[in-house]
């Protein structure tokens, strides 16, 4: 029997107001997999994450965990489940140094009293699990580089032991070698079982790390492709509409067989 993916949604839609954002869209992320989500602006990739982290519930459609159906109404709800999601503006504070970052909101006390040392050491401590070199972690992470920065908004996100996490364009303002070190540290998640949702626009960090490219199309499935085994240019051509017969599935998803 096969075993369901960590989180599946089926037939997920969304409307705002008299726009539809998604329309019938299915997705799968199984552990230690990246899955890149593709499409051009406006193709409903930000409502689509949303919907997953709880932050804009659906309109309809089903969402399962581990085979499971499951309700996601808010982002406790993706939370609870195991779900992380890393935005764009990574949401870190330029003033606090790496350990205040990674617990704040839930900081570490003991007798009433902030427990630094118990603190630093778990930063250590995940640091160093994850092969992230950051050699002081009490500068402030406005000292940082870019790429820094994204790993401690990484590092922050797995605290709390996710399953799945949702990284929000990860390398779109860094350089070549600060974009390495975030590709580096998305395999070395995959290794450790995580399944990954990678929102990308380009090409190179799809091709070099992502298992799976899932491609979105005015709010709707456009393809589903082995990266190993589909050409860049086809995937590029179901981006942008060029072809109509893009559409390459694994193994349905539980329940498409019987719909």
């Amino acid at each position: 029997m096969a075993v369901p993916p960590l989180l599946a949604l089926r037939g997920i839609s969304k409307h705002f107001g008299a726009v539809q954002a998604l329309a019938d869209v299915d997705l799968a992320i199984r552990a230690g997999e990246v899955v890149a989500l593709l499409g051009d602006n406006g193709a409903g990739k930000s409502t689509l994450v949303k919907v997953i982290a709880g932050v804009g519930p659906a309109d309809r459609g089903a969402i399962e965990w581990q085979g499971q159906p499951v309700h996601v109404k808010r982002p406790r709800d993706a939370a609870d489940l195991g779900i992380a999601t890393v935005y764009q503006d990574l949401a870190l504070c330029d003033n606090l140094d790496v350990v205040g970052n990674l617990f704040l909101g839930h900081e570490i006390r003991r007798i009433g009293v902030l427990d630094e040392v118990e603190m630093e050491r778990r930063t250590r401590d995940l640091l160093h699990t994850l092969a992230i070199r950051i050699p002081n972690v009490r500068v402030p992470v406005a000292a940082l580089s870019g790429g820094q920065r994204q790993t401690v908004a990484i590092a922050r996100s797995l605290l709390g032991d996710p399953k799945v996490l949702l990284l929000d364009e990860p390398t779109a303002s860094l350089g070549v070698q600060q974009t390495a070190q975030v590709l580096d540290l998305v395999e070395r998640l995959r290794d450790h079982g995580l399944g990954v949702l990678l929102i990308s626009h380009n090409m190179g960090d799809v091709k070099a790390v992502a298992d799976m490219a899932a491609v979105l199309r005015l709010g709707r499935n456009n393809g589903l492709f082995d990266v190993n085994t589909t050409s860049h240019e086809q995937i590029i051509a179901s981006i942008t509409g060029a072809t109509g017969d893009a559409v390459t599935r694994r193994s349905p998803l539980p329940g498409e067989a019987e719909r």
